[in-house]
């Protein structure tokens, strides 16, 4: 299960900044980087939550 969370959590990451990172070029500064944001806490919370619980 942590594997699994580990996994899906990274290709998120990966996506958002994707996303973040073409919003920022596009002019659009405060909207990438409130999406890097987004992206770093998706990565980080889950895998906390399933550290902290033992899933």
């Amino acid at each position: 299960m942590r594997v699994l969370v580990i996994i899906l959590s990274i290709i998120i990451f990966i996506r958002t900044i994707s996303y973040g990172l073409f919003e920022f070029k596009d002019n659009n500064k405060s909207g990438g980087i409130a999406v890097i944001i987004i992206g770093v806490t998706a990565l980080i919370l889950p895998n906390l939550v399933v550290y902290i619980r033992g899933i």
